[in-house]
Formats: structure tokens, sequence, C-alpha cells
């Protein structure tokens, strides 16, 4: 009795696999290979690391070193749009700078007192003069770009030679040329900072020597009297107006938009301002007081006495007695008179009768003068103007329905008495107010409308998802596409198929000398013409359903011993 092998159901996967027509495992193999491919894309571009800024608005020579250097650490970089920064990843930023600045850089464009270390052997005294000039201006230029209006600065100084020889030593001078951020500005104290910086930093370097512009060209200082004169103080004066204009329009918003509402007033105030200083001086004097109120500021009494006395003058014929010097005075200049004595002879009675006194009083009082002197002040406020319009007001009635109304001419009285009480009104002065009540303009915003797939959102979203989007969906087309249907076949098992003493069984040839097939039970089915021609069906339907399972039977015989 010949032996009868059965194959298995199940084979492996090797079977399985050489049992797949040549096309199905090319087309398994490529599809496993763009899955592979689409895998590790996905895996290195989802691990791509976010790029942030190291340095931006570098100098072309610091931008150069610092990209050298990065190349020398290999730390990758890219340069942004236009070369104005330079990315690395986000998570070897700080890394990176702290390394950078180890090595000095960036050095910046502006070079301070560190040029006096790079002193070369044999420099002349004026190469080293020019280096101290060159680093001093360097070391201005950062202190001045240091301040938040300032984006660049440049000091050039004009440093002459000192010599003990000229009898009149040249002054030094010094220019600055600063460039300001976009929307900034500087003000008069800043100006004066920076001027007086400059000249606190050079040896006898006045500040009217100091001149400072800006990228325009427009002098900001004036080089006669530094910041006070000339068009400084003329932009001065209408910085101090516009201060007195807003002063008194937020006082007048503050008082009415508790009343009518934050959006429903409008104001402006316009100040006249008296900038012209004047001086007066004026002496007045009082009336005369009485003698007895009044300051002496000198007395003098005069009296004199002519007589025929030995002191009265001489008289008669000249001659040896006129020549006689006068005797002593009989009465003294000041002070009362004092009595004349009796003559007690002819010539001394004669004397006193014949005699004449005189006396003079001079008595000078001081004067009452008063001297004022008068200096207007600066900036005097001649005249306000006010301006101010109300909305109407907005009522709501019961139903919820709003609807708007203008103010009633005794609530516009008292809101206008209440803004001249805010400014000061002052009729004398000339001041004004105008208030209006009229209803505001409404204007609708337009809105452009964009395209969904213009928004810089939705964009944004695109440009960050296209890559993992992209990636799965590739996969799974190449998964769907070629892979699917390979492991499909692959997974198809083949039917059992008895075979008998390693030959090929009569169901797949019309030789009627095969051996028969054998029952479910085992015996062997009895012959006939009906019988032959339903194997033969059967064998047919086997090879078409599954050919891949018929071509592992015929392989596995050819393989086997022949029986003996």
């Amino acid at each position: 009795m010949s032996e009868v092998a059965t194959l298995p159901i199940n084979p492996g996967f090797t079977q399985r696999l050489a049992g797949l027509a040549p096309a199905q495992r090319l087309r398994l193999a490529l599809g496993i290979g763009l899955l592979v491919v689409v895998a590790v894309a996905g895996l290195i571009l989802g691990r791509q690391a976010e790029w942030r800024v190291l340095y931006a608005n570098l100098a072309d020579k610091d931008g150069g070193a610092i990209v050298a250097q990065l190349a020398t650490m290999n730390v990758p970089y890219k340069l942004a749009e236009g070369g104005g920064a330079i990315l690395v990843p986000a998570d070897r930023v700080h890394d990176t700078r702290l390394r950078l600045a180890t090595l000095g850089l960036p050095k910046g464009s502006v070079a301070g007192f560190e040029m006096m270390e790079a002193n070369r052997f044999g420099m002349t005294q004026f190469q080293e003069r020019l280096t101290f000039q060159r680093g001093l201006e360097g070391e201005l230029t950062r202190s001045i770009q240091a301040l938040s209006s300032v984006q660049s600065a440049r000091v050039h100084l004009a440093l002459p030679n000192q010599n003990g020889f000229f009898r009149e030593q040249q002054k030094p001078s010094a220019s600055v040329l600063v460039a300001l951020h976009p929307g900034r500005m500087l003000d008069r104290a800043q100006l004066a900072g920076i001027v007086h910086l400059v000249a606190s930093s050079v040896p006898e370097l006045a500040p009217t020597a100091v001149s400072v512009l800006d990228d325009t060209g427009k002098l900001l200082s004036t080089p006669a009297d530094g910041l006070d004169g000339g068009r400084g103080a003329d932009a001065q004066q209408l910085q101090y107006v516009q201060q007195i204009e807003q002063l008194y329009t937020q006082r007048i918003l503050d008082i009415l938009e508790p009343v009518v509402g934050r959006k429903n007033v409008k104001a402006q105030v316009t100040a006249e301002v008296d900038f012209s200083q004047t001086e007066s001086t004026s002496e007045s004097h009082r009336p005369n007081q009485t003698p007895d109120s009044s300051a002496v500021r000198s007395q003098q009494v005069v009296e004199s006495t002519n007589g025929g006395g030995a002191g009265a003058l001489p008289t008669g014929i000249p001659g040896a007695t006129t020549n006689q010097p006068p005797g002593a005075a009989a009465a003294p200049v000041n002070g009362a008179a004092q009595a004349l004595a009796a003559a007690g002879t002819a010539s001394g009675a004669a004397g006193s009768a014949g005699g004449a006194s005189k006396r003079e009083s001079i008595i000078n009082y001081e004067v009452d003068k008063t001297v004022r002197v008068v200096r207007g002040g600066s900036g005097l406020v001649k005249r306000i103007s006010a301006a101010v319009v109300l909305n109407h007001q907005t009522v709501t009635d019961d139903k919820g329905k709003t609807t708007t109304s203008p103010l009633s001419a005794e609530q516009v009285e008292k809101l206008t008495a209440l803004v001249r009480e805010t400014i000061g009104f002052n009729k004398d002065r000339g001041d004004s107010v105008n208030l209006m009540n009229t209803p505001f303009a409404i204007e609708k915003p337009t809105v452009t409308e964009v395209p969904l797939w213009q928004q810089p959102e939705l964009q944004d979203l695109a440009r960050s998802l296209a890559w993992p989007v992209g990636t799965v969906l590739l996969a799974a087309l190449v998964l769907m596409g070629l892979i699917r249907p390979a492991l499909k076949a692959l997974a198809q098992a083949p039917a059992v198929v008895p075979v008998q003493g390693g030959q090929l069984d009569a169901v797949v040839a019309d030789d009627q000398e095969r051996p028969p097939l054998l029952t479910a039970s085992g015996t062997q089915e009895p012959e006939g013409p009906t019988q032959a021609h339903l194997r033969l069906e059967d064998a047919r339907k086997l090879t078409r359903d599954n050919p891949a399972a018929v071509a592992n039977i015929v392989k596995a015989w050819i393989g086997s011993e022949a029986p003996a």
C-alpha cells in the first residue's frame, strides 16, 4: 500500500511569499520601501528644531565673524531673508551666545578704548594720539547709543595739538550725529544731556562748542548758546503752549465725561500766551514833612559883624595903619551870638555905635524818594478760547427702545457755566467759551472680507500642518495601493490536497491510470465516467480559485522522492 501525504493548509511566510506572482512580489517590496522612506522623512521633519534669532542688525564684519565661528562650533544656522538676522535652533540660542561672548563676539561696529590694547611696536606719537581720539569717540558713541530713543550715533572730535609756545591755544570742538528710532524724538533735556556728556568727557571743551544733528541734517542745538537761543527757544515756547492747551482740554473732559458719557464730548482749547519780557522803573517823592518829623541831612550857620573896633576892617587912606592884621574874632561862626561888651572908652563906644552884624543859617533835610523796578514774567496767559461739542443724549423707554434727543437750553447753559468755571473764565481778559449740542456722525467701519484661504492664521496653520498631513497621506496611499493588495494575496491559504506515493493526482490530468482519489473515510472512490468528470471539474475549479496552492503542490511533488 502506497503512502498518502497531505500538504498543510497554512504554509509558512516564505512559502506564501514564494507562491506570489513576480509582479506582486515587486509591488510588495516597492510599497514597503516607500513606506519606510515616508516614515523616516516624517520622523526627521517632526524632530526638526525651531529656529530662533541669535543676533540681529549686525555689521557685515561681525556677521561674517559669527558665521565662521558657528561653522567651527558645528552649530547649524541659517540667515533670515535679507541677511538681517542669524537664526539657530531654539534650544541652542543661550549656549551659543555665551560661547560667542567668551570669544569677544560680536565686537560691535564701534570700537572704544580697547583699541589702545593693540599698540604696535614703533608706533609714533601722532598714531598714538589718533588712536586715543578714535577710542574716545567710540566710548562716547556707545554712551549715546544707550539712550532709548537713539538707534545709532556717531561722534567727531576736533582735538587741536596743544603747544606751549603758542600764546592763544585752540579750543576743542565736537559734533554728534544721531539717528533716532521711528516715532521717537529727543526733548530739550535729552539734548542738553548729550551736549554736557560730550563736553564733560573732553578737557577744556565748552558746551557751546558741541553741535548735535539728526539723520536728516537738521541742527538740534545751536553752537552760539547751546540749547536756549534761536529756534530752540521757539520750540520750547510752542511746547509750553501745547502743554497749557492739553491741561485745559483734559480739565473739560474730566468734568463733562461723567455727565454726558466718555464718547459723547469733544473739546479743544486755544491759549494765547505772552512770552515778552518787560521791565519798568518808577521813582516817587512824598510831600515835605514838618521839621520835627523830618531828618536833617546838614546844617550851617554863618554870622558876621562889621564895626569900628579892633576887629573892624581898616578904613581910610592906605598906609602903615591900614596894613595892620585884623584882630581875633569876637564871635564864633556857629552857635548863638554873644553880646558885645560895653566899651569903657570913647573909642569903644564909637566903634559899637558905628558897627553892623549879619547871620545866615542853612539846613538841608533828607528827601523822601521811592524807586520801584517791575519785571514782567514770561509765559503769561493772555486769552483762552474753548470749543466744546456735546452729542445728543440717549433715552431708553420702558419697552427698551433707544432714541436720541437734543439737550434743553437750560442744560446747555448749566454745562457752559461748568466749563467756564473749569478753565477759570475771565471776561476782562477776553476769554470765550462756545458749547454746541449736535448729534455725532457715526462712521461704520469698513471691513474688508479676506477669503478664508488668504487669512494669515489659516496660512500659518496650513504651513505647520503641511508636512505631517502630507506624510500621513503619502503613507496611507502607499499602504492602500501597494502593500494591502500584496498582503491580501499573501494571506490566502492553499487547500488540503492529498498526495499518493509522491505522484501527481489524477485530478490534474486525464490519464486514467493515475491513482484514484480517496474519500473522506479513506476508502477508494469507485471508477466511472461520471465520477471522473466530477473529479476533473473539481480539479479545474481548485486550479482557478487557488493557483498559488496548486503551484505549491506541484513544487512539492517535484521535490519529493519517487516511490519504490
